[in-house]
């Protein structure tokens, strides 16, 4: 089969791939209909997660039709629609029993890896290196999808492709940043990064009950599809100060809710940037925590702090201080998309979570490379390069 793989660092392409299998009795194989190209996908194009190998098969956010099933699968039959959670989950662990899907402890088949990195292994990500499992992703004809009846849901049939894909990830993460960030009715909530993610983490808010919901970005077609989209306030932090601007819109004391949605690469421009920037090229330090320092930085005190942006190891800089003085929850986690989806769906098919306007554009594989300049430079008013196999 056709797929796209990764083959070097800012390099794609399709290459001719093995069919996937059916290899254990939960495993289902989906033939994809939509994957989307995902911000997280950018750190491993830019070879600062350095466990990709050649001919990976890249792609983790995905609907698509069942066409093959194991013998134990019992919540899904050939031809069912359904979309899959980008974090794959036993159901059974310790972690899954208390619906932390990300953190399960069987799903990874490479632990080693992460356990020497952060101490421990998180659960399996569809193709996200071999520190997350080495399995392969969606960019493809098709995949394989274990643990099927834990991490694959049957859409409504009146919810489009377009809008459902988002389930899989975007429209999951974001939720969950609102959920376990703690929003609650009447809060003000500041999300940085108006993205895919911090789009539908800032409905996630407004649907929770935020009285108030303000999106930070320096992109002038995000911001605006924010407002016409979400309908939430928004920041320019190019053109304005960030920590007057809170302040001014809470009455002196900062948002309750701070949720960071950039992640490893985040820009902030000035001295501070240029900072990040040579640490990070040098492999001095792998992240630049512009955003989350931020958040940190404009949280009210005794306010809650949740970063949904990928990071893969050791920030400089970072306010501890002012984590601790303030009194603030720090929190951050891979999506448990398994928690989420189903309520995720069922919001879809109410008209309370809309998503097709993320879909910015929708090319073949064979156009992969193109599909991820544009997004990753943010071309055209790209948000989201959607691929149809």
């Amino acid at each position: 089969m056709r797929a796209m793989c990764w083959e070097g660092v800012n390099k794609v392409g399709p290459q001719e791939v093995p069919d996937p299998q059916i290899r254990n009795r939960g495993d289902i194989i989906v033939r994809v209909r939509r994957s989307v190209a995902c911000g997280s996908d950018l750190h491993l194009l830019g070879g600062y997660i350095p466990f990709m190998h050649p001919g990976d098969v890249l792609g983790h956010e995905f609907i698509g039709e069942v066409v093959e099933v194991g013998p134990d699968v019992r919540r899904h039959s050939v031809g069912d629609r359904v979309v899959v959670s980008s974090f794959i989950a036993c159901g059974q662990c310790w972690y899954c029993r208390r619906e932390e899907y990300s953190l399960c402890d069987n799903a990874n088949i490479n632990p080693a890896i992460t356990e020497q990195l952060w101490g421990a292994a998180p659960g399996g990500c569809f193709g996200y290196s071999h520190a997350m499992g080495g399995f392969a992703g969606s960019h493809a004809e098709y995949v394989r999808v274990p643990f099927a009846d834990v991490g694959a849901f049957t859409v409504p049939e009146d919810v489009s492709d377009e809008r459902a894909v988002f389930a899989s990830d975007s429209a999951s993460t974001g939720w969950m940043g609102a959920d376990l960030g703690g929003v609650r009715p009447g809060d003000v909530v500041a999300v940085w990064g108006a993205g895919a993610v911090g789009q539908l983490a800032a409905r996630a808010a407004m649907l929770l009950g935020a009285e108030q919901v303000i999106c930070i970005d320096r992109y002038d077609y995000r911001l605006d599809m924010t407002r016409r989209h979400i309908g939430a306030e928004t920041i320019d932090y190019s053109s304005t100060d960030v920590e007057a601007e809170l302040l001014e819109r809470t009455a002196g004391r900062g948002p309750d809710v701070c949720i960071e949605a950039v992640g490893m690469q985040a820009r902030t421009g000035g001295p501070q940037d240029v900072y990040d920037t040579v640490k990070q090229q040098l492999r001095l330090q792998t992240d630049r925590p512009a955003a989350v320092r931020s958040a940190i930085y404009n949280c009210r005190k005794g306010g809650s702090v949740f970063v949904l942006g990928v990071f893969a190891g050791m920030v400089d800089k970072f306010p501890l201080g002012a984590v601790m003085n303030k009194g603030l929850t720090l929190r951050g986690a891979q999506v448990h998309g398994q928690r989420y989806i189903p309520m995720v769906l069922r919001r879809m098919a109410r008209g309370e979570l809309v998503t097709e306007h993320l879909a910015t554009h929708t090319m073949p594989l064979s156009r992969g490379q193109e599909g991820y300049t544009i997004f990753k430079e943010k071309r055209d008013g790209c948000v989201r390069t959607v691929f149809t196999p």
